[in-house]
């Protein structure tokens, strides 16, 4: 006993002697960067061109296949899309097997299989794997492509066009690529109505022949496979996969403009701006300033704890989030900021935006950004190491962009290795913030006039990104025209005075998906001022706002709050059948154009009411809201689809934006006079 009592003392000791040698003042130096092994990978060519690489993974009984087709951009001109829809109609069918049979039997496996005008992939248990890789190939070689398949398809492709032509951030990203790289370059040309109207399946067709081949594609196999067995099994499957010689098509290298300018296109309909400062730059993979050009980009917009974050959003408040990128390419490589910002601060945080890409420029980071920027590099690389798919798309980079062999294993060592010196000397280089586009989609009427106070050339641009004139700003209200005269075309547009008085009750049902989730919407209202809101959704009520005409109540998740004594009098007053009523005593403040159309803004208490020129139905209402931390944002609502009901019209589709949520409800049920009791107000 005495012998272990001692031992622990001189143990203890030990310890304490070992602490007292090491310095708590000063910092550890970093140890040596992690040293990287990289799985094994397996690499062959069979005769048509066709490189593949397999990574042997027994984790878990799985396995994936990726066919990557590696040929240059391609102009399309006035048949862009052409390759999109080739890809959307690839695996519909081939000579051995009907679509249908092909999506039970996928189905059945458990399994995923997907094409693409670049490639293709699929994915299964081990024991499935062979027969999946079997049905991948089958759609590669032998897809046929049918009238009727491809019929579907550009519907499906004109449709989506249609829903998108008022998305304010697809606009802005289609104009975007136009500016930056130029409608002639096959990363600024874009898929519109009348390109898709050019496309025929004769095209299709050639365009598979054309581009669809071997010679210039890759295909990974990754996770529980046997390689030998693999091999005999991919050679088996693709080697009758025909090669050609695939054209390259010229483009103009992209240029950036000489000095600095705003490029605008309007959108009247936007309720917040899209601001990017962007720039072509020439970087690939394996530059040696690479490492220090990711550093500076990290450091400048690389997340939530880099400087444009924490500029606009965490300081100024003026955005949800604001970031940078440095996109390497062989063909096009770009650097662009960007934020999507409230209308009022437009100009303030293109100041900002700059400003902190001039700061990077011109003043070294510090040693603590720069430290906690490479931590955050070795960390995700080493995690991402860990996966057995990364070693495959390791190999296919080396392979795509002939880099040395062991890029990867000196990853780290060259992403450590970069100063401080290296990352100002990158962002000179890549940032050009004095010969970048400053490109604004948003609404002219808002934010134009403090955009002409930064002194920059603005250039103006439509939704194709076709120059044009600077947009019209204000309208001359014509003489008689009020606020009452307004509300009154608007009565008389949605079915008269007669129609609208003999209205007692009105119940509206609607229905929207709000981030994957089917919500329910159901209103009911009875004269002169009762009203029901009950919002549901996962089998519960999520929202309910009751006002039985003397007294009311809101609950949410379990919480019941009472009305107001405030609450209950505009309550009272309102008149719950035709609520525009009120807006007869509103100021018309302007004309103001609206998408197509022009329309009517008249403002009441802290909203703003849009109602068409032409038609008088009122189209949108944007509400002034304060958020929790005191600022003032525009959340829009916005009516259309009109249909009669009992002669009386109503919107059949109404939106709502909500910062980042766009939530749009449609109609599926309207009754008047009828499904309303005193029981829905209690």
């Amino acid at each position: 006993m005495k012998k272990q009592i001692i031992s622990l003392i001189a143990l203890i000791a030990m310890s304490f002697a070992t602490t007292a040698q090491i310095d708590r003042s000063q910092q550890p130096k970093p140890g040596p960067a992690p040293k990287v092994q990289l799985g094994k990978s397996e690499k062959f060519t069979l005769s048509n061109g066709l490189q593949v690489i397999m990574v042997e993974n027994h984790k878990l009984p799985r396995a994936s296949a990726n066919l990557t087709i590696d040929n240059r951009p391609v102009v399309e001109g006035d048949k862009a899309g052409v390759s999109t829809i080739m890809g959307s109609l690839l695996g519909r069918g081939t000579e051995n097997i009907t679509k249908d049979e092909f999506n039970e039997k996928v189905d059945f496996l458990g399994a995923g299989v997907n094409f693409y005008s670049s490639g293709a992939s699929a994915r299964s248990l081990t024991k499935y794997f062979p027969e999946v890789l079997e049905l991948m190939a089958d759609g590669v070689k032998n897809s046929q492509f049918t009238q009727e398949e491809f019929d579907k398809e550009i519907k499906i492709t004109l449709d989506g066009l249609k829903s998108d032509e008022k998305n304010v951030t697809s606009t802005a990203r289609r104009v975007e690529s136009a500016l930056l790289y130029g409608k002639n370059h096959p990363y600024g040309e874009f898929i519109a109505k009348e390109t898709v109207n050019n496309i025929t399946l004769e095209d299709v067709k050639n365009n598979y022949n054309t581009y669809y081949k071997p010679n210039n594609a890759y295909l990974i196999i990754v996770g529980d496979i046997n390689p030998k067995e693999t091999k005999k099994l991919v050679k088996s499957l693709f080697k009758k996969w025909k090669k050609s010689d695939v054209p390259e098509v010229a483009f103009t290298k992209p240029e950036n403009v000489s000095k600095t300018e705003i490029n605008f296109i309007n959108m009247p309909n936007a309720v917040q701006s899209e601001v990017v400062i962007a720039n072509n730059i020439d970087l690939k993979l394996g530059d040696k300033d690479y490492y220090a050009a990711l550093l500076a980009n990290n450091i400048l917009g690389g997340g939530g704890t880099a400087r444009l974050f924490m500029n606009l959003r965490e300081d100024k408040g003026y955005t949800y989030g604001s970031y940078s990128s440095v996109r390497q390419s062989k063909v096009a490589a770009t650097f662009r900021a960007s934020a999507s910002v409230r209308n009022v601060v437009t100009d303030s945080s293109i100041v900002e935006i700059k400003k902190e890409i001039d700061k990077i420029r011109a003043e070294k980071v510090t040693e603590e950004e720069l430290k906690n920027a490479k931590a955050q590099y070795v960390g995700n690389f080493v995690m991402d190491v860990q996966k057995p798919a990364t070693a495959a798309s390791f190999a296919l980079n080396i392979a795509r962009y002939n880099l040395p062999t062991d890029f990867y294993e000196n990853y780290l060592t060259n992403i450590n290795a970069v100063t401080a010196e290296d990352v100002q000397n990158a962002a000179l280089k890549y940032f050009k913030s004095d010969e970048a586009r400053i490109i604004v989609t948003g609404k002219a009427i808002d934010v134009l006039d403090n955009l002409e106070k930064t002194g920059y050339t603005i250039n103006y641009f439509d939704k194709n990104g076709n120059t044009t004139e600077k947009p019209e700003m204000t309208i001359a209200i014509p003489e008689g025209v009020t606020a009452s005269s307004v509300i009154d075309s608007y009565i008389d547009a949605i079915g008269g005075e007669d129609k609208l008085m003999a209205i007692e009750s009105v119940s509206i049902t609607s229905a929207a998906k709000v981030q994957g989730m089917d919500i329910s919407l159901v209103t009911k209202t009875a004269a002169p001022n009762k009203s029901v809101v009950i919002v549901s959704g996962m089998g519960q009520v999520l929202q309910k706002m009751v006002f039985d005409g003397e007294t009311g109540y809101q609950e949410a998740r379990g919480n019941k709050k009472e009305m107001t004594a405030e609450e209950i009098t505009k309550s009272k007053a309102k008149n719950t059948i035709i609520g525009e009523l009120a807006y007869k005593e509103g100021e018309l403040l302007r004309i103001e154009p609206l998408e197509d159309t022009k329309a009517y803004v008249i403002k009441y208490d802290d909203k703003e009411i849009f109602f068409d020129v032409k038609s008088g139905l009122k189209l949108q209402e944007v509400q002034v809201v304060k958020t929790p931390d005191g600022k003032e944002v525009r959340v829009p609502s916005t009516f259309s689809n009109y249909k009669e009901v009992k002669g009386v019209k109503f919107p059949f589709s109404m939106g709502q934006k909500m910062g980042p949520m766009d939530i749009k409800f449609e109609v599926t049920e309207i009754k008047i006079n009828e499904g309303v009791t005193d029981e829905d107000f209690k």
